[in-house]
């Protein structure tokens, strides 16, 4: 019987548990309250790959840019329908209030909004061919003014002959790259004509952040209503979409999805394993109590550390359960061998230095996973490392006030199995034996690692819904969507440097566009000339217009012009010399509006600007064309994220050697050196024959593969730790190893079957690796003289 000291000490640890369980549900019910903090940008998931921190602030910018529209085609074979059809789809998404803003109908061009932001500064705008003809002396004059007067049907954007006499900003206003996209007004719409259907584009932009949980609900709604009446209203139209949004709420969707499908597998498959061995429903709720305590501390820990919680966490979290129940399955296990001379001080005392020693291996595992560069890993190791820790220390506080009753039923008969293996066991494998066994396993590991291939893309991260992106790169394909993954940063001191740079990056893309290099490219300094640009246009205008007055006013006068008007330009001409187009009087001008992305402004080197290279064939020309230009930087984010992957892959395999050898110290700490290395042997066992087996299925190794080796580590050692310390109680033991392995194979199995390649492939491999650790641990009892045979007989 329990002393009243005793029972004090126990009630004690199961108050304490309980505050710090109370604790844990107020700080998750506080962190809830108005919107749960789930990350669903793939950017958050990415490390910083730039040298150059503005490079890492111009790939949020775009993406900022990018993200926070949504872009509709609606598509039909007659005109009329599809115009009615989206401008009624747009008043639908109008009258919602789920945008901020709706553009269907634009407002026809106003020339003026153009022309007048230029024509002051006229004086100091060439475009690049009649630049080249005024430094080679190969324009004529008189020829470009008998075209400006008697070729009055130019269309686009054109000055009047007293404004500009020899055409020079005309040219100038033609060469402007105002065209994004393939889109033609009509009709008051932006359409365009491609596969037997007219395509009207409608774009929406969002009231906040695509990334936002309740604005990607409610414009899911919204689009989804409007899509139902569109087809009830206008049959046969189809409607294209894309944008952030879209793809943010269907990977919350689908990670929701998965979060319920796995976690209740888990709990199910858990609960039922457990009733099976134990008969009993009390360990079935102590073994939610010590899981709910640990995922609500790992979710509470997690958000409080980063301020949110990424889907990709949360997925993994809910296949912790099987993991973090280990603990308690183990005290369960004892409970159970003791019978009725259990004493629940004394059967932790005997179990705690195994738990110790498999959390301790267990948090180096997952320690050596927060190592890895990546936001997401890096939130997954520390969701584990609280979540297994708080397990554990569950089983220290609470269950031993809450399990001091002996267990009613026959310890004989519920161990009968696991003693009948371990009897076998002996009887048949000799330490000779399962020397040979690991030979024979890692020869025929080899010919696996021979066949070994792997793949390093980004897009292992996350999968995009492959409706979405069918649809998407519909979309690019009739109205040419621009690129935004590959870019140049150009950087410089002031604006006018930023342009100047930025000029000489032009240059050279100009010429690769002529080598197909590239299609084109969008940029700032075609709408803005550097100054000292603006000079030497200013320059060519006073050297071969303005140099002889009287020469210019006798010119105009001959081709019909009044006097005035040659007064006129030369009073502007000297007027101006001091005026220079800036970027902020084209900031604040209309025709700035859709390019005003390019523009970072002010950083902390300086200031920044993005040129958009558009219809890329071969990056590394790119590379090459570019390389010795200062102050210009290629970004290549989805290049950059996978050689990074490339490279921590192959330093992983050291990662693995390092985080062995320091287990291995660990258990030398506990155990015989000799006894550690068997204690090891099962898990390299199993990790080796989990390479061979992805090489023998042609399945291509990952950095995520890597990182779940290291987990194998972490947790597949366990099972030989809990073996080791059963010692005459190893029936048992091996009860609790099979049920532990069972529940634990059971959630990371759900895992392989991830639609997220990162998770998938973490889940593929704690599965093979985890599996086999659980087959081979009975190994070292082959070697180990603490198991008594007498004892299982």
């Amino acid at each position: 019987m329990k002393s009243p000291i005793g029972m004090d000490a126990l009630r004690w640890r199961a108050l304490l548990w309980l505050i710090l369980a109370i604790s844990i549900a107020v700080t998750c019910a506080s962190q809830f309250i108005g919107n749960f903090p789930l990350q669903t940008n793939l950017l958050a998931l990415l490390p910083s790959t730039e040298r150059n921190p503005v490079a890492e602030e111009a790939v949020n910018h775009l993406a900022d840019a990018a993200g926070n529209r949504a872009v509709f085609l609606i598509g039909h074979s007659s005109d009329e329908t599809a115009f009615s059809a989206a401008r009624e789809f747009a008043a639908q998404l109008r009258e919602s209030g789920g945008f901020r803003h709706v553009l269907a109908d634009v407002p026809a061009l106003e020339p003026q909004q153009i022309t007048g932001l230029y024509l002051q500064h006229r004086f100091n705008l060439l475009s690049d061919a009649d630049r080249a003809q005024l430094i080679g002396h190969e324009t004529n004059l008189a020829e470009r003014l008998q075209n400006k007067l008697y070729a009055p049907f130019r269309f686009g954007l054109t000055l009047s002959p007293a404004d500009d006499p020899f055409g020079l900003t005309d040219n100038w206003l033609a060469s402007l790259p105002l065209k994004n996209l393939n889109l033609e007004p009509e009709n008051g719409l932006l359409v365009n004509r491609h596969a037997d259907k007219t395509w009207v584009f409608v774009t929406a932009e969002l009231p906040g952040s695509a990334y936002n949980g309740d604005i990607q609900s409610r414009v899911a709604d919204i689009v989804k209503t409007a899509e139902t009446r569109l087809g009830q209203r206008y049959p046969d139209t189809e409607l294209l979409r894309t944008g952030t949004v879209f793809y943010a709420d269907a990977a919350r969707a689908s990670a929701e999805d998965e979060v319920d499908r796995i976690a209740t597998v888990s709990l199910v498959g858990m609960l039922l394993l457990l009733y099976l061995v134990f008969r009993s429903i009390r360990p079935l709720a102590l073994g939610l109590l010590s899981v709910g305590f640990g995922i609500g501390a790992a979710v509470a820990v997690t958000i409080a550390v980063y301020g949110e919680i990424h889907l990709i966490t949360l997925v993994f979290g809910a296949s912790l359960i099987g993991e973090a129940i280990d603990y308690a399955i183990q005290y369960f296990a004892a409970h159970l061998g003791a019978g009725k001379k259990w004493d629940a001080m004394a059967g932790l005392r005997r179990i705690s230095p195994g738990l110790t020693v498999a959390l301790v291996t267990s948090l180096l595992g997952y320690g050596a996973l927060s190592l890895a560069p990546f936001p997401a890993l890096s939130q997954i190791a520390l969701f584990a490392l609280i979540g297994l820790t708080s397990a554990w220390l569950s089983v220290f506080l609470l269950l031993p006030a809450l399990l001091t009753r002996p267990n009613t039923r026959d310890p004989e008969t519920a161990v009968a199995l696991p003693r009948k293996i371990l009897l076998k066991w002996q009887d048949n494998v000799t330490p000779r034996m399962c020397l040979i066994l690991a030979i024979i396993l890692v020869a025929l590991a080899i010919p696996g690692w021979l066949q070994l291939k792997s793949n390093d893309d980004v897009h292992l991260l996350v999968a995009r819904a492959p409706g979405l992106v069918a649809q998407e790169q519909q979309i690019r394909d009739i109205i040419g969507f621009g690129n935004t993954s590959q870019f140049f940063l150009i950087e410089g001191a002031t604006p006018d440097d930023v342009l100047r740079n930025e000029e000489k990056l032009s240059a050279r893309l100009d010429s690769l566009i002529l080598k197909g290099g590239i299609s084109t490219y969008q940029g700032i300094s075609a709408f803005v000339p550097s100054r000292e640009r603006q000079d030497e246009n200013r320059a060519l205008w006073a050297e071969r217009v303005f140099t002889d007055e009287a020469g210019l006013t006798a010119l105009l006068s001959d081709a019909g012009l009044r006097d005035e008007v040659a007064a006129a330009q030369i009073a502007a001409f000297r007027a101006s010399a001091n005026d220079r187009l800036t970027i902020e009087e084209w900031l604040q001008a209309p025709i700035s509006t859709p390019f005003r992305h390019l523009w970072l402004g002010r950083t902390t080197h300086g200031y920044a600007a993005i040129v958009l290279p558009q219809g890329i064939r071969d990056m590394q020309q790119l590379r090459a064309a570019t390389a010795d230009l200062h102050s210009v930087t290629l970004v290549d984010k989805v290049g950059s994220v996978t050689a990074l992957f490339h490279e921590y892959r192959q330093w992983s395999a050291l990662w693995l050697l390092c985080a062995m050898v320091l287990i291995y110290a660990v258990l030398c700490i506990r155990y015989r050196w000799q006894q550690a290395a068997i204690i090891l042997l099962p898990t390299v066992l199993a990790m080796t024959l989990a390479l061979s087996l992805f090489g023998y299925l042609h399945i291509a190794l990952t950095l995520f593969n890597m990182m779940g080796l290291m987990l194998v580590l972490g947790v597949g050692i366990n099972y030989a730790i809990f073996l080791r310390e059963g010692g005459v109680h190893a029936a048992a033991t091996l009860a609790g190893v099979l049920l532990s392995a069972g529940t634990t194979l059971l959630s990371f199995g759900m895992l392989a079957f991830s639609s997220m390649p990162a998770l998938s492939s973490f889940g593929l491999t704690l599965l093979i690796g985890v599996g086999i650790s659980a087959m081979l641990a009975p190994m070292l009892l082959s070697f180990d003289v603490k198991l008594d045979k007498k004892a299982l007989s």
